[in-house]
C-alpha cells in the first residue's frame, strides 16, 4: 500500500473527514514518527509493532557497476519489530 492508497481508505472509512484533512492527518502521524526515531527514540503502537534505530558499524563495500572499492560510514537506520497480535493475524493457520 502506497500513501495516497492509506489515505482513500481513510477517506472512504471516514467520509466526514475532507482529504485535505485525512492529508494531514497521515502526514502528522509520519512526521511524528520520523521526529522520534531522529532524536533516538522509539515509537511503540500497541498491536502493531515497534519503530527504532539500530547502528550499522563503517565498512567498505564495492560499487556493483565499476567494481571499485568505497567507504561506507557509519549509520543509523530504521528498524521495525512486528507486534505479538500482527503475527498472529499474519500466521493464521
Amino acid at each position: 500500500m502506497i500513501r495516497s492508497e492509506l489515505v482513500q481508505k481513510l477517506c472512504n472509512h471516514n467520509p466526514s473527514l475532507a482529504t485535505h484533512d485525512v492529508e494531514a492527518i497521515v502526514t502528522t502521524f509520519f512526521d511524528e514518527i520520523t521526529r522520534r526515531l531522529a532524536s533516538n527514540g522509539r515509537v511503540e503502537l500497541r498491536g502493531f509493532g515497534a519503530f527504532s534505530t539500530r547502528e550499522r558499524d563503517a565498512r567498505t563495500g564495492r560499487n556493483p557497476r565499476t567494481g571499485e572499492i568505497v567507504a561506507v560510514n557509519a549509520k543509523r537506520v530504521p528498524y521495525f519489530k512486528p507486534g505479538k497480535e500482527m503475527r498472529a493475524r499474519l500466521n493464521v493457520a
